[in-house]
C-alpha cells in the first residue's frame, strides 16, 4: 500500500531502464475515469484554441495536426488531472526521487489520415530551461498502433544538444545555425538505431528525458489519436533566457526570474512533494 492517494511506486526496473534509455512505458498507470477526464478537456481545449495553437501539418495533408500549449489554468479538466492523478510522484521518481515541478502542458491531435510525421527532434533545446533533472509525459486517451505511436533512440538523452529546427521548413530559429550539431538521418538507415517504441491504449503513458531523441508517424484513416502531454522539473533545473523566442514561449519571466535561479514561480507549481 501507499502512503499517499496521490502516490505510485515505479518498479526499480523502470526506473533505472528510464536512466539507462531515457524512455519507458508505464502500462496502465491512469484510471478509466482519468482518461475520460481528459478527454473531456481535449474537446474542450479543440473548440476553444487559444492563441498558442498551431496546426503542424500540411494545406494538402487529408488530416490535420493540431497542438496547443499551457492551457492548464484553463481547463478544469487539466488541472484535476495534473493536480490530482499520480503523474507527480512518478515523475519525481524519474527524476531522482526529489521534487517535481510542472513545466507545461502540450496538447497533440492528429486526426485519421494525418500523414504529417512529427520529425526527430529532442525537446529541451527548444525550452528555456538546463539541467539534468527532467522528464515528460506522453499520454493518448485514443489506442495507438506501433507505426503511429511515440518513437525513441534509446540512450540519446546522455548525448549533446542537437541543433532544434522548425518541423515543417527545417529551419534553425532557435540556436543560430552551426552552434550545435544537426541531428543524424535516423531515417535513413533505422537498422543503426537502437529504437524504442510502444503500442499504447488509453491508460498507458510513456515517460522520457527532455534530450531523448524522438519522432512519430502520421496515423491511418480509422482513428484519431489524440494524445496530453506534461514536462516536469527536478531539483537542478533553473532558467535559462534566451535571447529568441523559445516553444512554448513565457513572456515576461525573464523580468521576475533570472538566469540561473530556480524555476521557484507561480507558473510551475510543485506537484510532488504533496503539502
Amino acid at each position: 500500500m501507499t502512503s499517499h492517494p496521490y502516490e505510485f511506486e515505479l518498479p526499480r526496473t523502470l526506473i533505472d531502464d528510464f536512466h539507462r534509455d531515457g524512455a519507458i512505458c508505464v502500462r496502465q498507470l491512469f484510471t478509466p475515469e482519468e482518461v475520460e477526464l481528459l478527454q473531456l478537456g481535449i474537446e474542450r481545449n479543440l473548440a476553444s484554441p487559444s492563441e498558442r495553437a498551431k496546426v503542424a501539418s500540411r494545406e494538402d495533408d487529408p488530416g490535420w495536426f493540431f497542438e496547443d500549449f499551457c492551457n492548464w489554468r484553463e481547463f478544469d479538466e487539466y488541472r484535476r488531472f495534473i493536480f490530482e492523478s499520480r503523474v507527480g510522484s512518478v515523475a519525481a521518481q524519474l527524476m531522482g526521487g526529489g521534487s517535481a515541478r510542472l513545466y507545461h502542458d502540450h496538447l497533440l491531435v492528429k486526426e485519421p489520415n494525418t500523414r504529417q510525421r512529427t520529425p526527430w527532434h529532442q525537446d529541451q533545446p527548444y525550452y528555456n530551461v538546463e539541467g539534468r533533472q527532467n522528464c515528460s509525459m506522453w499520454m493518448p486517451v485514443d489506442p495507438v498502433a506501433r507505426d503511429a505511436t511515440l518513437e525513441f533512440v534509446a540512450g540519446s538523452h546522455l548525448g549533446p544538444w542537437l541543433m532544434p529546427r522548425t518541423f515543417l521548413d527545417n529551419q534553425a530559429r532557435w540556436f543560430p545555425e552551426g552552434t550545435l550539431a544537426d541531428l543524424p538521418d535516423i531515417e535513413a538507415d533505422r537498422a543503426r538505431w537502437p529504437i524504442l517504441g510502444w503500442a499504447l491504449e488509453p491508460g498507458d503513458a510513456v515517460f522520457f528525458h527532455m534530450l531523448t531523441l524522438h519522432a512519430s508517424g502520421g496515423v491511418g484513416g480509422e482513428r484519431r489519436r489524440r494524445a496530453y502531454s506534461l514536462r516536469f522539473l527536478g531539483d537542478d533545473m533553473v532558467h535559462a533566457p534566451r535571447p529568441w523566442k523559445t516553444s512554448p514561449e513565457f513572456p515576461g519571466l525573464a523580468d521576475e526570474l533570472p538566469a540561473g535561479a530556480p524555476m521557484e514561480h507561480r507558473l510551475f507549481p510543485q506537484l510532488w512533494p504533496r503539502e
